[in-house]
């Protein structure tokens, strides 16, 4: 009698992995060619508006760079434009005010007394005639500068017309002190102390009692810098909007501070101070400077300011930045999302997500390898979209002379990279959405809504300012913070508005928000793929 054994497969019996689950959804993606094809128009859309935008902005009239000048480079146009300088670390700077000075050599100490700071408008404001305006940041107060040279780095101790006192330094930094406004019966002593390339402040309000403010290291001080008093005044702006416009009306002003007990310690080589209107006029603001000295008793007077330019339209900088180059970012998310939604709702119009849930029987992490895979695919498209749209409008806006706000390198990089990540996110929250509704229409016009329609209203002019935060706080659109081109200064005002480029929300606090929903939408997704039929 013959008797037969049966085969028995010496391989262990296990479930697929992951990994091979995730091949299986990227071949299902790579291969239907409506879906890469997609992912290729979001990409040139994306970049292909931001050309756009390059081409059609306004340019100088002709790019210039003071010759024969030392210091700082300055950018702007030849033709009655503003003449940007450039401050520390590649920050375009205001620097106008004047400056009653005289060399300090090596290691020293200035202090004084502040006792008045009263300012005028020389201009018409709202209908009111020109007159008493004290700006909440016109400045009196001491610095420690290297050099007259516009852009140069230094320290300052100050009273403000209305925070108080200050320390600031290289144009962004800033230290409150002593609260509340000077005046006669209530001076504000201010020190500056100098050792190597460290400059520490002081204030007081008696002259006995001082309060360290702050101590900041200026790299390079040459061995003799500027030191002395100091009086400037910015612009004064109001804003109005109406529904798709915007308006800025401006108004020189000038300060006046009034100084006693000057003392110094160290070596000070020259015995007369010298007056000088540091950066007069550059910006078109009309200045009346100058300073008079009786008794030891010093009078400024000066306008401009020492801060930072602030970009964007109804500001003092250039108007393009290199988030206007993203600006097809919302047409590109649109074509992502048609995508995404059909990566998943194809399979239930089909009838293919049961063959899908055969080979794959745990629906979550059927839905996590979809989300992985049309995730990565959209941070690729994106990646290169933002990356050729910033690198190639850039290029043709600097050829044809536009004064496109520059960019530190890793906020180019964030705002590219965080581009990237804000698509691909979209993406998944997308999916999840489709996963929930089944519809491809209806999913996509959820992401639309959650997503495109804010950050649509928040860009034109007149839309209130609290419409525009509450939306780009709590929805999805939040994330559009990653493409903010420059920081929100505490000591410059400003039109910080979504329409400028500037968000409520830090861009990575931003980016979290669309990260909650979609983290919120993918367990919902799970939850009903698990419970509902195929």
């Amino acid at each position: 009698m013959t008797t037969s054994t049966p085969y028995r497969s010496t391989t262990r019996q296990a479930r697929d992995g992951f990994g091979q689950l995730l091949h299986a959804e990227w071949t299902k993606f790579r291969t239907v060619r409506g879906w890469v094809a997609g992912m290729i128009l979001a990409a040139l859309i994306t970049a292909g508006l931001g050309v756009f935008v390059a081409k059609t902005a306004i340019p100088s009239c002709s790019s210039q760079t003071s010759s024969g000048q030392q210091g700082p480079v300055q950018h702007g146009a030849a033709c009655g434009q503003p003449i940007y300088q450039v401050g520390p670390g590649g920050v375009l700077v205001q620097d106008e005010f004047y400056f009653v000075r005289q060399p300090l050599a090596g290691q020293g100490s200035l202090t004084v007394r502040v006792t008045s700071l009263t300012g005028l408008g020389s201009e018409e404001i709202n209908g009111q005639p020109a007159g008493s305006l004290l700006v909440p940041w016109s400045k009196a107060g001491i610095i420690i500068k290297d050099g007259t040279s516009q852009g140069s780095a230094y320290t300052a101790m100050m009273a403000t017309g209305g925070n108080g006192v200050r320390m600031q330094w290289n144009y962004t930094g800033d230290t409150p002190g002593i609260p509340g406004a000077v005046s006669a019966a209530s001076p504000r002593w201010l020190r500056l102390t100098r050792d190597g390339d460290t400059i520490t402040g002081y204030d007081s309000a008696d002259g006995t009692h001082w309060t360290r403010v702050s101590s900041v290291a200026l790299a390079g001080l040459p061995s003799t810098v500027q030191a002395g008093l100091f009086v400037t005044s910015p612009v004064y702006t109001t804003y109005s909007s109406s529904l798709g416009t915007g308006n800025a009306s401006t108004s020189s002003t000038r300060a006046t501070g009034v100084f006693d007990h000057v003392s110094r310690t160290g070596t000070w080589p020259a015995r007369a101070w010298t007056g000088d209107d540091v950066g007069a006029g550059n910006l078109g603001v009309a200045q009346v400077p100058g300073y008079h000295q009786v008794a030891g008793r010093f009078t400024v007077s000066g306008s401009g300011d020492i801060a930072p330019l602030i970009a964007g339209p109804l500001n003092h900088g250039p108007n393009i930045t290199v988030r206007d180059f993203l600006l097809g970012t919302f047409a590109g998310l649109i074509a992502v999302a048609v995508v995404a939604t059909m990566f998943m709702t194809a399979e239930y119009r089909r009838g293919l997500i049961r063959t899908t849930l055969a080979a794959s029987p745990d629906r979550g992490r059927m839905l996590a390898a979809k989300a992985i895979v049309i995730g990565s695919a959209a941070f690729m498209a994106g990646l290169a979209a933002a990356a050729g749209a910033v690198l190639i409008a850039t290029h043709i806006a600097d050829s044809a002379g536009t004064d496109v706000f520059p960019e530190p390198w890793p906020t180019e990089l964030r705002i590219i990279a965080g581009t990237a990540a804000l698509i691909a996110v979209a993406a998944v929250f997308t999916l999840a959405i489709a996963t929930v509704v089944r519809r491809s229409a209806t999913a996509i016009l959820i992401v639309i809504v959650a997503i495109v329609i804010p950050f649509v209203l928040s860009a034109p002019p007149g839309i209130p300012a609290g419409l525009t935060d509450w939306l780009l706080w709590i929805t999805p659109a939040a994330a559009f913070a990653l493409q903010q081109p420059a920081p929100q200064y505490y000591q410059v005002q400003a039109n910080y508005l979504p329409s400028s480029g500037y968000f409520p929300l830090a861009p990575w606090t931003g980016f979290a928000v669309l990260c909650g929903w979609t983290a919120l939408a993918l367990i919902l997704a799970a939850c009903l793929l698990r419970r509902r039929d195929a």
